[in-house]
């Protein structure tokens, strides 16, 4: 199995976290292509993807709202970004489903980009915002706020607890707040004031990312419909039998229609639908 098949079929079978990183992975690099100003040295976002306080960009294009919670100005906030990610969304999904994962990110995100554009227009400064901070932050708030004694072990540190962890992350925004990148830590705090909210509604039966799953479940059965399983060509020929030479192109071993068939249980029902020895199985074959 070739590099490129490997990372499809970790897209595939990775979970919703690992298809975020590879999303923001992803717009880093058409960011590289098309805004990035090698003669200056930075990022030019235009005004349809990044957040910007005055009124008209985001009034003619609102998905602005989260398009700026996937792109990133540089390598390094990229990476400490995906980072946190990656550890943030392993606490949060060992106890909440992978729709909420997604309607956390998708709903933190709109929250804080709401609340930076109000504080900015009211401070009457003109400024624009990119990077999934906001959206990490309210993940990890929220696994902290479900969780806050569970243990956490540090490199060179140890154990910890998880509340010790989100504490400092967020005495440190409170600490920078007038230092520099003001909307960036408006941004943070609003996500980790979105992620307790989601949680506390949550234990009290209200779950947030219920619209949010609606309207993806809608677009996924909706393209679903039109588009053919990932991985899996079936060849038919009603005629005549197909020749012993030929045989090879469309007989597939035992192995590759198992996996055929856990793909399609997967784009039916979900990751979380399969059994231990069905993940084993995939996990063995992706090495």
């Amino acid at each position: 199995m070739n590099i490129v098949e490997d990372l499809k079929l970790q897209y595939k079978v990775g979970g919703i976290a690992h298809r975020l990183i590879y999303w923001n992975v992803g717009c880093f690099l058409i960011s590289l292509v098309f805004f990035y100003q090698f003669q200056g040295g930075d990022f030019n976002f235009p005004s349809w993807i990044a957040l910007k306080t005055d009124p008209i960009p985001f009034v003619y294009a609102p998905w602005t709202f989260l398009t700026y919670a996937f792109f990133h100005d540089g390598f390094m906030h990229l990476f400490f970004n995906m980072m946190v990610l990656n550890f943030s969304s392993t606490l949060f999904l060992t106890y909440f489903t992978q729709k909420q994962f997604l309607g956390l990110y998708f709903l933190s995100a709109i929250f804080a980009g709401i609340v930076f554009v109000a504080s900015y227009y009211f401070l009457n400064i003109s400024s624009g915002i990119v990077g999934a901070s906001a959206a990490i932050m309210a993940i990890l708030v929220a696994a902290t706020t479900y969780q806050p004694l569970m243990n956490v072990r540090l490199m060179l540190i140890g154990n910890v607890k998880l509340w010790h962890i989100t504490a400092v992350i967020l005495i440190l925004d409170l600490m920078q707040f007038r230092l520099g990148n003001t909307g960036g830590h408006i941004s943070h705090l609003s996500g980790a004031i979105f992620g307790f909210i989601f949680v506390r509604l949550l234990q009290n039966g209200i779950d947030l990312s219920a619209p949010v799953s609606s309207v993806i479940n809608f677009f996924s059965n909706l393209f679903n419909k039109s588009s053919k399983t990932p991985f899996r060509t079936v060849h038919k020929n009603y005629t005549k039998p197909v020749e012993k030479s030929e045989s090879r192109v469309i007989t597939k071993d035992k192995s590759q229609k198992q996996i055929d068939e856990i793909l399609d249980k997967i784009s039916q029902s979900g990751y979380d639908s399969l059994t231990k020895q069905e993940k084993e199985f995939l996990f063995k074959v992706g090495k």
